[in-house]
């Protein structure tokens, strides 16, 4: 059984539940910031190369120690 302390309790937290109210920001102003998108564009461009060079380096060195593998693998004769 719930005690008056609980019953009073559950309705104080419904009665608050349903009568807060929600204080939003506007949603009729627009902001423009062309300059500023484009700067954070060019950023992540950047950023996008920067890490594409290293990832070249490594895949040319990944082929070039291929090759040289395959040129000095020694032939596999079977020998009986």
């Amino acid at each position: 059984m719930k005690t008056k302390l609980q019953t009073a309790a559950n309705t104080a937290i419904v009665f608050l539940m349903a009568t807060a109210n929600a204080y939003a920001s506007s949603t009729s102003k627009v902001f423009v910031s062309k300059l500023g998108i484009v700067i954070f564009l060019g950023f992540c461009a950047l950023v996008l190369v920067v890490q594409l060079i290293p990832a070249m380096m490594t895949l040319y060195g990944m082929l070039k120690g291929v090759s040289k593998e395959h040129e000095k693998a020694p032939s596999r004769a079977k020998i009986h």
